[in-house]
């Protein structure tokens, strides 16, 4: 089955934040279980945006503390957070045929969040220390 499991690589090193990322990974897990069983399309859609909202939320969280701590990389950062939410509305808009959909779904996440927990968010934290 499709789906993205939490790896040690993927932590911030701060609890908080690392829940969140966990939260984001299972919101993915059920956009993709929902894919798989076939369920009818008003709960996928619901499943992808109970996922579109968590992360848009997320994003304007680290956004807004990167504005306030007038960090570096701020545009870099964001760019990458615009490039996640392009792939995923996207996602949301390709035909649904289930386990095709689905390991879409994970396997373009699943390469965003390695790729941007390790060197965005690893690089942010570690300026922003426990928050």
């Amino acid at each position: 089955m499709p789906g993205i499991k939490w790896k040690p690589e993927y932590s911030v090193g701060d609890p908080g934040i690392d829940a969140e990322h966990r939260e984001l990974v299972d919101l993915v897990n059920t956009a993709a279980a929902a894919l798989l069983a076939h369920q009818p399309d008003d709960d996928i859609q619901s499943a992808f945006g109970d996922l579109l909202r968590a992360i848009t939320a997320h994003f304007a969280l680290e956004e807004r503390q990167m504005r306030e701590t007038r960090y570096d990389q701020l545009q870099p950062h964001k760019d990458d957070h615009e490039r996640l939410l392009d792939s995923l509305r996207d996602l949301m808009d390709e035909p649904r045929d289930g386990e095709t959909a689905a390991q879409a779904l994970t396997e373009a996440l699943e390469e965003w969040f390695a790729g941007h927990f390790r060197v965005h968010d690893s690089r942010l934290h570690r300026k922003l220390g426990p928050h």
